[in-house]
């Protein structure tokens, strides 16, 4: 993570850095690692962790509350409605885009309410390679997760400190860590087409090892003359 935040320049002096937090194991790594970074570098940034209850039913923010507050975080908790709206009748067909571009409507708003100049998500490695192939099957686009992406002229610049970070070793480390697991109670988690996408991959990874690592450097050597 401090290769890419270094290397991306993902994180200055004097930046209010908000962090996404949905409870799940990367959001939390994240969270705690980038306050963890503040102690060894000679740059000091804010961070003021964020968390988006759905409103499933679960309660997530209050769950949410207690753990920002027993790890003295600074905080905001938003409890809204868009899980119950991403999944209404007429909507079946593709809940998880509109959940989550509501919820990230939810985050610039807030992110420019705190005046944060930038947005930490914990995208990692395997989000962004999972996301090349959702894309190209499923929305006719070469495209994938940006490590660092402004928006609104430069006046918020989304960053993604693990995308150079595989999901096992942040699973391990979240277990190391003990933390709690947050549901937010989605009706349709586990049964989309990224799940589909991350089964499909892990045969192709458990056929070869170094699959993995040569779609990564693809995203990063895309050659322009070879492209349709």
């Amino acid at each position: 993570m401090g290769k890419a935040i270094h290397s991306r320049q993902m994180a200055r002096d004097g930046d209010h850095i908000m962090v996404a937090v949905s409870g799940g194991k990367d959001s939390l790594a994240l969270l705690w690692l980038l306050r963890e970074r503040i102690k060894r570098i000679p740059i000091d940034y804010k961070i003021t962790a964020v968390h988006v209850d759905p409103g499933f039913g679960t309660r997530s923010a209050d769950r949410m509350k207690s753990f920002f507050t027993e790890h003295e975080f600074h905080f905001r908790v938003i409890e809204s409605d868009i899980g119950p709206k991403a999944h209404e009748r007429n909507n079946l067909e593709n809940p998880c885009f509109l959940c989550a571009r509501l919820r990230r409507k939810l985050l610039f708003e807030t992110a420019a309410a705190l005046k944060c100049n930038r947005i930490a998500f914990g995208h990692h490695k395997d989000d962004l390679i999972e996301t090349f192939f959702l894309n190209l099957l499923f929305g006719a686009s070469i495209s994938t997760m940006r490590p660092v992406q402004p928006l609104f002229k430069g006046k918020l610049t989304v960053i993604r400190p693990l995308f150079l970070v595989d999901e096992d070793r942040i699973r391990q480390y979240s277990q190391s860590m003990g933390w709690p697991k947050i549901l937010l109670g989605c009706p349709t988690a586990g049964s989309t087409k990224r799940q589909e996408i991350k089964s499909m991959l892990q045969q192709c990874y458990r056929s070869n090892k170094k699959v993995k690592g040569n779609i990564f450097h693809a995203l990063q050597n895309v050659d322009a003359q070879y492209v349709v």
